[in-house]
């Protein structure tokens, strides 16, 4: 046996790594851009039918607690905890033209970052047929309200992504602000 037969399994492995890698981030970004060019409709259909999209509210840790799970176990408070339905309704809160919040729209800017996708599984191995995979990402999220309101929200969010005959579907999201209160007059917006 060769070399480049030896080799070439972990040569192809890697590549389909690297391009996992990119699918999963050209999704996130085209999901992002449906959120900044108001496509809300759209963005509603990139999710799973058992979708459980949530965001706890964060507590302050000393340092010594630093290695306990930042995401709570049990919901004591969140700001978001929504499944398929609530999200619609958000949905068509945003396009009834009467969300007192959004009117006019927010402009807003998503921006992605330091993306990591692991493979669900046994293996761990990033191939083709694997059904699941653990996101993680940072993000960056800038609202401009009426004239002058401006919020800046950072963040990460995991997100567990399925393949579907169509691309990939988001089953659940978790989504974790930096900031400890939230200042902004409102969280209309959509992560």
């Amino acid at each position: 046996m060769s070399v480049d037969e030896i080799a070439a399994p972990a040569a192809a492995s890697e590549l389909e790594r690297v391009l996992l890698q990119h699918r999963v981030e050209q999704f996130l970004y085209g999901e992002a851009q449906l959120l900044d060019h108001w496509h809300w409709g759209s963005w509603l259909e990139l999710f799973a039918e058992d979708i459980l999209y949530w965001m706890p509210v964060r507590k302050n840790r000393l340092r010594r607690q630093r290695d306990q799970d930042e995401v709570p176990q049990g919901i004591e408070v969140a700001h978001f905890y929504d499944n398929l339905e609530s999200l619609r309704m958000r949905v068509n809160q945003m396009h009834s033209g009467t969300h007192w919040a959004e009117d006019p729209p927010s402009r807003c800017r998503h921006l992605v970052t330091n993306v990591i996708v692991t493979p669900r599984g046994e293996s761990g191995s990033a191939t083709a047929d694997s059904a699941e995979y653990d996101v993680s990402s940072n993000f960056l999220l800038y609202r401009n309200r009426l004239e002058s309101e401006t919020d800046i929200w950072a963040g990460e969010r995991r997100d567990l992504l399925r393949t579907t005959p169509t691309g990939f579907e988001i089953a659940k999201r978790t989504i974790l602000l930096d900031q400890n209160v939230v200042q902004s007059k409102n969280l209309s917006v959509l992560f």
